[in-house]
């Protein structure tokens, strides 16, 4: 790789990982290409972004993000997203259906983060289902109401 076009994806990545509040580095060895297209498929549902890169590059970038304390070897592939959870969920689910793709550390909020920590953020419901769950308890006094007062319509009929 040319020294520019390093400095082209060192520049890249360092934007992209200053601008996000998760990255997740996992090992893909072993996987086959149509299984990387299925990881990048299923991040790009979550707006989250997927990438192999050459460590000593990944390294400089995360550096320059304000991103270290994690030692980064072997090969890795990694995940990123403005949202904690969709970037743990795609990591997880992927990891569940492949038993070669395993997460080995990452960042969340800018600190160090093991496995441990990226599953759990991965079986917290996402934004959605979290504003469904707030829309649902703000429509309960509501509906109760609503209830309430067509049972009172009956009886008064009744009567």
């Amino acid at each position: 790789m040319l020294k520019s076009k390093k400095a082209e994806v060192i520049e890249q990545l360092t934007t992209s990982f200053t601008n996000t509040t998760a990255v997740i580095i996992c090992d893909y060895k072993g996987l086959t290409v149509s299984q990387l297209e299925e990881l990048r498929k299923a991040a790009r549902v979550k707006d989250t972004s997927v990438q192999v890169v050459k460590n000593t590059l990944a390294i400089i970038a995360l550096n320059n993000a304000q991103m270290s304390g994690l030692e980064i070897k072997d090969t890795n592939i990694f995940i990123w997203s403005d949202d904690v959870i969709n970037a743990a969920k795609v990591a997880a689910d992927f990891a569940k259906d492949n038993e070669k793709f395993v997460i080995k550390a990452g960042y969340l909020d800018k600190e160090p983060a093991d496995v441990t920590k990226i599953e759990a953020f991965a079986k917290l419901p996402g934004r959605d289902e979290l504003l469904g769950m707030l829309a649902a308890t703000w429509m309960a006094p509501i509906t109760n109401m609503a209830v309430g007062i067509d049972a009172l319509r009956k009886k008064l009929e009744e009567a």
